[in-house]
């Protein structure tokens, strides 16, 4: 963690296409709950539902719902992948 009162979010593949962008830095001075958090994001990007169908990692770990987002984190956004 660097400290700073932001978080970098990368987004991958099809997020990506539907956020506009590979990557931003948001705001963010104190902790919160992942799923708060995704919870907030699909509000300014509605394209992103349904929720249940995506991960997160938190500081390329991945991280459940319940885990808190710290500032200074690396937060990653990506969809299950599937082989076949």
């Amino acid at each position: 963690m660097n400290g700073s009162a932001t978080i970098e979010v990368l987004y991958f593949a099809r997020i990506a296409e539907q956020t506009g962008t590979r990557a931003e830095t948001q705001a963010l001075t104190a902790p919160i709950e992942a799923g708060a958090w995704l919870t907030a994001l699909v509000r300014r990007y509605p394209g992103l539902e349904p929720i249940d169908r995506l991960k997160i990692a938190i500081n390329q770990e991945y991280a459940g719902r319940a885990a808190l987002i710290h500032p200074g984190d690396e937060v990653a956004l990506f969809e299950p992948v599937t082989g076949g």
